[in-house]
């Protein structure tokens, strides 16, 4: 049976993809720098930081969905000490990796590290899958919770997303890392794109202001760099999402 490691397998993304991949009866591990309970996955502890725990972690595996991410401080050194670490080992696991649709339109630098994170990827030496999706419904709702002391809601001018759920972006993981080596795999988005005034009146009812930023990273947000239109998929809606918290 194939066996299947998944870093950041306690994350938003990484848990949805281990109770899918768990479900279809595949053998999982988890990568986390602390112990604890993973459900039916055996977990390994490990830090790709430092490189303690990776090569046991990564040692028989079929497949690496990698998930984790250091919020774009050290993605690229982690993500290419984990390819070398299954390198060695021997066995050219597939290497799956999740990144952001828009990434090579819009300067922000959280994007350029996932770009050159995705470039490492590439050129691992190993088989290699790149998924890049839209935002997910869990992040579009931090921009507007971290707000609820405000009388108002702030809102990009101009500026819309197309935000998925988790457990889609799941799915096609869990069917990629199945279906083996797929190169650049067509990007996922959600099933509407709405402007973020619109998605912050539907989080709470209460006035929206929006307000207009000026640079080279908001114009590509305006101009819709975050967006794949054409590769919208069915699922759950952000209001949907908000219902079931």
């Amino acid at each position: 049976m194939e066996n299947i490691l998944i870093t950041g397998g306690t994350g938003t993304l990484g848990k949805a993809v281990v109770r899918r991949l768990t479900g279809d009866g595949r053998e999982v591990r988890v990568l986390s720098r602390r112990s604890g309970p993973s459900g039916e996955a055996e977990r390994f502890v490990g830090d790709l930081r430092t490189g303690a725990g990776i090569a046991e972690a990564v040692s028989g595996v079929d497949t690496i969905v990698h998930c984790a991410t250091t919020l774009g401080r050290d993605d690229v050194r982690t993500t290419r000490l984990l390819a070398e670490a299954a390198r060695r080992g021997g066995a050219k696991p597939h290497l799956l990796y999740i990144s952001i649709a828009g990434i090579d339109v819009i300067p922000l630098p959280y994007y350029r590290v996932k770009l050159a994170t995705e470039h490492v990827v590439r050129n691992s030496g190993l088989p290699w899958t790149v998924l890049r999706a839209t935002q997910f419904h869990d992040l579009v709702a931090r921009f507007f919770s971290v707000q609820r002391a405000l009388p108002i809601t702030a809102a990009l001018s101009g500026v819309r997303f197309q935000p998925v759920d988790v457990r889609v972006v799941a799915d096609r993981m869990a069917a990629l890392a199945e279906a083996g080596e797929s190169g650049r795999a067509p990007d996922l988005g959600g099933p509407e794109i709405r402007t973020m005034a619109d998605l912050a009146r539907a989080y709470r009812a209460r006035p929206v202001v929006s307000v207009p930023l000026p640079g080279r990273t908001m114009r590509g947000f305006r101009a819709g760099g975050n967006l794949v239109p054409d590769n919208a998929v069915d699922g759950p809606t952000f209001e949907d999402f908000l219902a079931g918290r």
